[in-house]
């Protein structure tokens, strides 16, 4: 099996520079875990206290990209890099970041490693995602249209449970019993979200502001991340510097499409276990010893986008 080649630190950083990219915090995590839920509940007040369609719709994006960035913050957890004691970390990974949007830290470590350590190699279990691209602007406007009606949760969220009901012999009880405990965490967090509002009245918020940003704006981001990462990544890449892309983004795109530096994904995959908060200071050292250049990047998500949907039309 391929290994993705590495980079060594060491051969790029002085052991200063090194130890200050490297450093994890205490309270930084926290933090931004805290930022994530006071964006998600600002959001919604606002709607709640100015209501019109134009409030709403900033609310279920603020809110959609919010989760993807509680899924970002789980990210961060898998590569123990949430906070310093391994405990705190991972229950702030599951419980504030992984269970609110249906996923598992215990799940998802292994298989995102697997994908770091097979970095577009036939291995890595992520080459699915950038397989499609290049497309055409047809097909990438039908995967938006999915995703924004909501057909894309449906079927990353039922659709499995729909095929072992159709497929396995056994009692179809069990099988929504399976499901059921499968997601345990995942319902009693959206229980939870659902009594709290009903407390003061606004019961019709968990799903006007909470299940519409994650079955809408929460897929078309994640999309849009995933395209932007490792779209158009050359197949078994042998460079450390080119195996996912980084890509600038501005206040906007940062506040909607791309929270918490998830962007530095190639400064990501070259120093995987780095907390996302000192990417962007990787980026600034490498750019400042000309090493930026020869790195995958891109100037915006609208150019990824563009490339990624400039497959000609078949004749």
């Amino acid at each position: 099996m391929a290994v993705a080649p590495r980079v060594k630190p060491q051969d790029l950083f002085t052991p200063d520079e090194w130890t200050r990219i490297a450093a994890r915090s205490s309270w930084r995590g926290i933090a931004m875990v805290a930022h994530a839920w006071a964006v998600i509940l600002l959001a919604g007040a606002l709607f709640v206290v100015f209501p019109n369609p134009l409030t709403y719709v900033l609310a279920v994006m603020l809110i959609g990209a919010r989760q993807l960035g509680l899924a970002i913050l789980m990210h961060e957890a898998a590569h123990g890099a949430l906070h310093p004691n391994l405990k705190v970390n991972d229950w702030l990974g599951e419980w504030l970041g992984a269970a609110p949007t249906g996923a598992s830290l215990a799940s998802y470590r292994p298989y995102h490693l697997t994908h770091h350590k097979f970095a577009q190699q036939a291995e890595d279990p992520d080459l699915i995602l950038s397989a499609p691209f290049p497309t055409t602007r047809a097909s990438l406007r039908r995967k938006i249209v999915r995703d924004l009606t909501g057909q894309t949760f449906f079927k990353q969220r039922f659709g499995p449970l729909l095929g072992n009901l159709r497929a396995s012999p056994s009692p179809k009880g069990a099988i929504f019993a399976g499901e059921v405990a499968r997601q345990k965490p995942f319902l009693l967090w959206n229980l939870v979200i659902l009594l709290v509002l009903s407390a003061f009245g606004l019961w019709w918020a968990w799903l006007a502001l909470w299940i519409v940003p994650m079955a809408t704006w929460f897929p078309l981001v994640t999309r849009l991340r995933n395209i932007a990462e490792h779209a158009l990544v050359a197949k078994d890449e042998p460079d450390p510097f080119r195996h996912a892309r980084t890509t600038q983004a501005n206040w906007l795109e940062r506040a909607l499409i791309a929270p918490y530096h998830v962007n530095f994904h190639a400064e990501h995959h070259m120093f995987m276990h780095t907390p996302c908060w000192n990417l962007p200071m990787a980026h600034r050292l490498l750019e400042k010893k000309g090493l930026t250049s020869g790195m995958l990047t891109a100037p915006g998500y609208l150019t990824v986008l563009k490339a990624a949907s400039s497959k000609p039309v078949a004749a």
